[in-house]
């Protein structure tokens, strides 16, 4: 298994779908159409048949499940050449953005005043990171159904003004929405938020981070890079034309 795709699935594994199927290496998501990447098909590694086959097995699964048939491609894979040959397209429309980096980089602890790693999630975390003080069953099963997760919080007056989700898997921590209010922003409590989470991490045996972020997202790039990440392969969601 390339670093890639051996990367690709232990970001799959610290983001629980509601429902997932196995389809060779593929993975075949849905979760209610909470996010792209619980709600796609992971197109990494063998599918065990023929791609045109694969795709058609990916669109009756999305179908079944209520969700747009969407395949999760990485740029430059094998997938990403064959599949344009077979009637897909990039999602250019897609909510999160066409494109996405992955971007990987090591652990920084360090102490934030304020902040905290919760075994279980706040009413604050899920509404400053969902919008919902109380989520509906996809965003609970994604976000809070798998072991290994912290939930960070920085309050200030009694409410939560930062968050953030990390999953250890194996030595990697996964790291998730990430929201500062808009009130508090540009005061450096993500980049602590983050040094909080990374000391936590540490603490469960990971020695590395990796995190998805959407390619017009400067903003949170530019933080991860001064972190200490570096971008490591990109993907698209394509659909059927």
């Amino acid at each position: 298994m390339d670093a890639v795709t051996r990367l690709e699935h232990e970001c799959a594994q610290a983001w629980p779908a509601l429902v997932e199927e196995r389809l060779g290496d593929w993975r075949m998501r849905a979760a209610g159409g909470f996010t792209g990447r619980a709600n796609s098909t992971l197109t990494c590694g063998d599918p065990g048949v023929d791609v045109r086959v694969a795709l058609r097995r990916a669109a009756g699964f999305a179908e079944r499940h209520g969700i747009q048939p969407t395949a999760h491609v990485v740029i430059g894979s094998k997938a990403d050449a064959a599949i344009a040959e077979h009637g897909w397209v990039v999602n250019l429309d897609h909510p999160g953005g066409a494109e996405s980096l992955v971007m990987t980089g090591p652990l920084s602890p360090g102490p934030q005043d304020g902040a905290r790693i919760d075994d279980e999630p706040s009413p604050g975390w899920w509404e400053l990171t969902t919008g919902a003080n109380v989520p509906n069953a996809a965003q609970r099963h994604v976000l809070s159904s798998s072991s290994g997760v912290g939930y960070g919080v920085l309050e200030r007056d009694g409410q939560v003004v930062a968050a953030v989700r990390g999953a250890v898997v194996g030595d990697l921590l996964h790291v998730a929405r990430l929201a500062v209010r808009p009130s508090h922003r540009r005061q450096g409590l993500a980049a602590g938020l983050l040094r909080t989470l990374y000391a936590w991490a540490a603490a469960q045996g990971a020695t590395r981070q990796a995190l998805q972020v959407a390619e017009h997202n400067i903003a949170a790039i530019r933080l991860y890079e001064m972190l200490g990440c570096a971008e490591h392969h990109r993907y698209r969601y394509w659909i059927p034309c």
